[in-house]
């Protein structure tokens, strides 16, 4: 949801034939006679809240507590009507046998050195997850560190974390089980491959930072039993964790009581010399964050101030060199700059621009062989720049194309930097970078079943209901004719100062095989353009985001790439929101809306886990201001019963604990009672994943549900094999 936290229940097998082709035949007939399907029974409670006058009902507020008898018998419910109607959609396994068949490919990360190993993670296929390699030479024989897949025997549990202690004698590893957001430490040697003692328990939002024969990490203190995934969250906790010690002994290094709705994060540089400690408040609505350092030569020595309170601004370390941090922030400058603060200079004398914010937004900033590279993003494609430490340009880097670039972090001492490239349209390809001659060689292409010359990826830009210009990529079979008859998917995020770049996504080529149109709107809300960008579309503006998706759906509509008919809109967390959103303003547009993971009570998301951490982008309902404005959109209290609703399929998951399982079961509650027509209104609920899919098993069948639905409710057939 933020950049803060920046991952199903199937039917029960049928012992014969016979009831799965009852269930294809009733579905059959619902389909052409247009019934409407009878929904579970959900309680009606006369629960009613007071917002500073105004009186709202909240009917379904039991299904907040998802581990109630009650809920759990609903979420069967639901699950059985959701999986028996998609298990009627006659071409749903082809779809899949399809996606499986093009993700059945090697893939890797970009190769990663510490000392004299260099680490890289590869999915030879099909694995459920990436599993870790090393090998002493990039050419030598790889070997295996660590397998995630042996760890669960579904495949579940997620490696989330691996860092290296500086020798590389040690590594912590996190595991994360079900796709929930806590996490629990290990330890390796890595001489040996075993594992110490070391266990750590209830860490989320932190980051490993090597100090001496330890690390820093945060954490929450434990949960009362039973309440792990409706946790607060609050009081974290900075520890010190020396090896072979149990956690009980760990150094309470820093919390803050007084203020339990703040994160509170370390990281150590390079060399070990100095310990940052970033302090973000955004339970109180601020946007930035405190920075704080101290040099670990000097015993005891409390945290100094760099940036003494959190406000509006972020800073982020990126490097030093000595007692020269380089600071990366959008200090007066929404575009974002990189400054050096040199801590062994005089007050007044500490601050040096570096980096001068530029037109183009920067999207990242990292070092590596000694040198600073620069990502920005131009008209939401990456142009990547190499600066030395004092910010002198040495290099703009050549890229394949208009796509995204990402990598180009390690070592001072790495003779060469890694980084990957793709787009659309182009297989994620890794790329060895030389510093000192500039040039790029590919050094690991992904051997896929594609051909990319079959078809095309457009930027266009529409504007939007007050005049503002928006980016859209759009990508399809090169030839397209727009006559307005295909099936077309609008996606979209906006939102959190996070962009939607233009990735590959292999599931996506079965789209574009069955001649469909994929559209990714790049809406205000995003950091597409810089914080400017970002601003346009949250708090009391959050509406610029809604009408800039209803104006690319319009567009999609008047060029004759598609119909409202043939247009299926889609969007995840922040985007499941977007989705609720404009399927209350302007259902007669599209004609299908998938809506994932969503944020879609707003008067109350500030009282789940962590959901205090997005009053800076949404506001909050204690606010008289902010109530009306939440209320004015929120998907669950604007659900109306005149309105004709497309079809909907809404996905969520029983260990999602950052947008948690509660918004999408209230909406869909409230959907269900209140609308009568013939579009199905489901809702498909994962089991042992959390905020996305927990393994790779479960985001093909994903996929392939979401394709089927839209595909089955436009009255459209896919034809397997493509031709």
């Amino acid at each position: 949801m933020s950049r803060l936290l920046d991952k199903q229940e199937h039917m029960k097998n049928w012992t014969t034939l016979s009831p799965p082709i009852l269930v294809f035949l009733s579905f059959a007939s619902f389909a052409q006679n247009g019934s409407p399907l009878s929904y579970p029974a959900a309680r009606k409670s006369n629960l009613v809240d007071d917002y500073q006058g105004t009186r709202v009902p909240d009917p379904y507020r039991w299904l907040e507590n998802d581990s109630s008898r009650e809920t759990t018998q609903w979420v069967q419910a639901e699950n059985n009507i959701t999986f028996s109607y998609l298990a009627a959609i006659p071409f749903r396994d082809a779809w899949k046998k399809r996606i499986t068949e093009l993700s059945n490919f090697a893939k890797y990360s970009e190769p990663f050195r510490r000392k004299n190993f260099y680490y890289y993670y590869e999915n030879s296929g099909l694995q459920n997850q990436p599993v870790l390699f090393r090998q002493p030479a990039l050419d030598a024989p790889p070997e295996l560190v660590i397998d995630p897949n042996t760890f669960s025997s579904d495949g579940t549990t997620i490696m989330s974390t691996f860092s290296l202690s500086q020798s590389g004698r040690y590594a912590v590893y996190a595991l994360s089980r079900g796709g929930s957001d806590w996490e629990t430490y290990f330890v390796r040697d890595m001489s040996s491959g075993r594992d110490l003692p070391d266990s750590l328990s209830w860490v989320k939002v932190s980051q490993v930072a090597w100090l001496g024969n330890g690390f820093y990490y945060s954490r929450y203190p434990t949960p009362a039993k039973g309440q792990e995934l409706s946790s607060k969250n609050e009081n974290h906790q900075v520890y010190y964790h020396r090896l072979g010690t149990p956690q009980q002994s760990d150094e309470l290094i820093y919390e803050d009581r007084g203020n339990p709705q703040r994160f509170h994060i370390a990281e150590t540089t390079e060399d070990e010399r100095y310990t940052f400690l970033s302090i973000s408040d955004r339970g109180k609505g601020f946007e930035g964050n405190a920075l704080l350092y101290r040099d670990n030569q000097e015993k005891g020595r409390a945290f100094l101030p760099i940036v003494p309170t959190a406000g509006k601004f972020q800073y982020s370390f990126i490097g030093n060199d000595g007692s020269k941090f380089l600071i990366l922030t959008n200090e007066n400058a929404p575009g974002w700059k990189i400054l050096e603060y040199d801590a062994g200079a005089a007050a007044g004398q500490r601050w040096k621009t570096i980096v001068s914010e530029k037109p183009e937004p920067i999207s990242s900033a990292s070092t590596d062989a000694g040198q600073l590279f620069v990502t920005y993003l131009k008209d939401v494609t990456s142009k990547v720049y190499q600066y030395d430490y004092s910010g002198i340009l040495s290099n703009e880097i050549a890229l394949p194309g208009l796509g995204t670039a990402g990598g180009f972090s390690g070592e001072k001492d790495d003779p060469f930097v890694f980084y990957i490239f793709s787009s659309l349209n182009y297989p994620p390809t890794i790329f060895r970078y030389d510093p000192a001659t500039h040039q790029s060689a590919v050094f690991r292409r992904p051997q896929i079943s594609f051909d990319p010359e079959k078809y095309e990826t457009r930027q266009i830009f529409y504007s939007s209901k007050d005049g503002t210009h928006i980016p859209m990529f759009i990508v399809s079979r090169k030839g397209l004719v727009l006559d307005g008859s295909h099936p077309s998917i609008l996606y979209a995020y906006g939102g959190f100062n996070i962009s939607i770049l233009p990735i590959f996504s292999t599931s996506l080529l079965t789209w574009l095989e069955q001649g469909g149109v994929y559209a990714v709107a790049n809406l205000r809300g995003g950091s597409e353009y810089g914080e400017k960008w970002h601003e346009a579309g949250m708090l009391l503006k959050k509406q610029n985001v809604f009408d800039d998706f209803i104006a690319a759906a319009q567009y999609l509509i008047d060029n004759k790439y598609t119909s409202s008919a043939k247009l299926a809109i889609r969007g995840a967390s922040n985007g499941g929101l977007l989705v609720g959103a404009v399927t209350n303003q302007r259902p007669d547009l599209f004609h299908v809306a998938i809506a994932q993971a969503g944020v879609m009570d707003m008067l109350r998301f500030h009282k789940y886990t962590i959901g205090w951490n997005w009053i800076p982008e949404y506001g909050c309902s204690d606010s008289t201001r902010d109530f009306q404005n939440l209320y004015g959109y929120s998907p669950v209290h604007n659900i109306r019963e005149q309105l004709n609703y497309p079809a909907i399929i809404v996905t969520t998951a029983d260990h999602d604990d950052r947008v948690v399982p509660a918004h999408s079961f209230k909406y869909v509650a409230t959907l269900q009672e209140k609308y009568r027509g013939p579009n199905p209104i489901l809702i498909r609920i994962d089991t042992n994943s959390g905020h996305g899919s927990s393994n790779m098993t479960k985001a093909i069948e994903i996929a392939a549900d979401i394709y089927s639905f839209i595909f089955f409710n436009m009255g459209l057939r896919p034809v397997f094999p493509p031709q």
